[in-house]
């Protein structure tokens, strides 16, 4: 009946597009950080790069919470909404943070694991972008969403699997008390960036499970 009765409402739709804008600000910035990462791009220059993206995240998620507290009827709950966004900005804010800690150091090269987290970083923003897209469709495109969700579950997984394992080469290489701290600091934030978008996938999840 809820259903029924809201699909008959108006429908709030600039939500949607500043979820999608949010998104592709996220992704930009996960390649920012991927190539400073793997030294495609000058560490400084990405790290400034970054910082530029959070600040645009920042301006699209206060909008978003603006728009909520301004509209009567929203396409969806509006706790969900506030989450959502929520969750999304914790991501590149976190990649902000991982940019903070590599300028506070001054780090200039990166081990391969930290790399390799890089790649997932980009593919986890990816596959948020393509997730949000579809919110709009949410009968039609469920399906797609649980797979994409569940994808993004994965390379959580496979994040957390090179954090240990790039954690584990520090301690056995590196004899550098400080180096192995302000390494493993690193690995630490580059694995919160990736359980960011874990929270993600579960928000879009709950808004699946509720509304389909």
């Amino acid at each position: 009946m809820l259903g029924w009765f809201r699909a008959l409402m108006p429908r709030e739709g600039r939500f949607f597009e500043l979820f999608n804008r949010h998104a592709q600000v996220t992704v930009a910035g996960a390649v920012a950080l991927r190539d400073l990462l793997n030294g495609k791009k000058d560490v400084a220059e990405g790290c400034e790069e970054i910082s530029r993206r959070e600040a645009e995240a920042d301006e699209l998620t206060r909008e978003v919470l603006t728009s909520l507290r301004r509209t009567f009827i929203t396409p969806l709950d509006r706790g969900d909404i506030k989450d959502l966004i929520t969750s999304m900005d914790d991501a590149i804010d976190q990649m902000n943070q991982t940019a903070k800690v590599i300028t506070l150091f001054e780090l200039r090269t990166f081990e391969r694991p930290m790399q390799d987290m890089g790649e997932i970083i980009v593919r986890a923003a990816e596959l948020v972008v393509e997730a949000v897209g579809l919110l709009d469709s949410l009968a039609k495109e469920s399906n797609r969403l649980n797979v994409l969700t569940e994808e993004i579950v994965r390379v959580e997984e496979l994040a957390d699997r090179l954090h240990d394992r790039g954690r584990k080469e520090l301690f056995l290489n590196q004899s550098n008390a400080i180096a192995f701290v302000i390494g493993t600091e690193v690995y630490n934030h580059l694995e919160e960036v990736v359980d960011r978008f874990e929270d993600v996938a579960s928000e879009i999840s709950a808004i699946v499970i509720e509304n389909v």
